[in-house]
């Protein structure tokens, strides 16, 4: 059986990387391929309390601490769910990966690139996304959407420098000389997140499939009828 291919949806604050994940879900099992949605903090017993930890916005931590965590609740996920779904088959499809840790913790917390990766080498076994997708959206938007939502996560309280900052660390990301120097990220590509929800998942649609022809052809047939 071939392996499972796992994608990625990365972005900023309100980019819009979970509706695009839950449509291409849709479009996936539409067409006949097996999808595994997840998402990060979060997924596994453990991950969802891990979660609940990271996200309450009473819980004041370090940086170091808040790294931690996601890592913790990450090697939990990479065991129990992902690896398994991949060796079934199956499309993952993650609404957060490591990608997040680097533009998050080492771009907006200024922590240690080599600690944060090593750290991340141990949670992920050595695991490499098939393919992510940045959501490029202007970060003050975003944030307007999160405002649209109700309440804000710890997280999505931290200040507009911080958020400014881990927008850089994406918008570094999808450049070739830092895929180079970051092999363990796997192919990265930006997909403009501006414009209605199915223009935008059109977008993804098509970026998958140039990305992996022969595994989402299915996909592009479905869309085609």
């Amino acid at each position: 059986m071939e392996r499972g291919k796992l994608v990625v949806f990365e972005g900023s604050e309100g980019a819009g990387k979970s509706t695009q994940l839950r449509m291409l879900a849709s479009r996936l099992s539409a067409a006949g391929i097996p999808v595994v949605p997840l998402r990060e903090p979060g997924g596994t017993a453990v991950g969802d309390m891990i979660r609940a930890i990271l996200l309450d916005p009473p819980n004041e931590m370090s940086a170091a601490t808040e790294a931690l965590l996601f890592m913790g609740s990450r090697a939990e996920l990479v065991r129990r769910e992902i690896q398994p779904a991949l060796k079934r088959g199956d499309v993952v499809l993650m609404d957060r990966f490591f990608l997040s840790t680097y533009a998050y913790q080492i771009a907006g917390r200024g922590l240690s690139e080599e600690d944060v990766r090593a750290a991340n080498c141990l949670a992920t076994e050595d695991l490499v996304p098939d393919l992510t997708i940045v959501l490029d959206f202007p970060v003050a938007e975003g944030i307007e959407r999160v405002s649209l939502r109700g309440s804000h996560d710890r997280i999505e309280r931290s200040s507009s420098d911080f958020h400014e900052r881990v927008e850089r660390g994406f918008a570094e990301s999808v450049t070739a000389t830092w895929q180079k120097a970051h092999p363990e990220c796997g192919p990265i590509i930006k997909v403009d997140g501006r414009g209605s929800r199915d223009d935008v998942s059109d977008r993804v649609v098509a970026a998958l499939h140039r990305a992996m022809p022969r595994r989402f052809a299915a996909l592009m047939e479905d869309a085609a009828g």
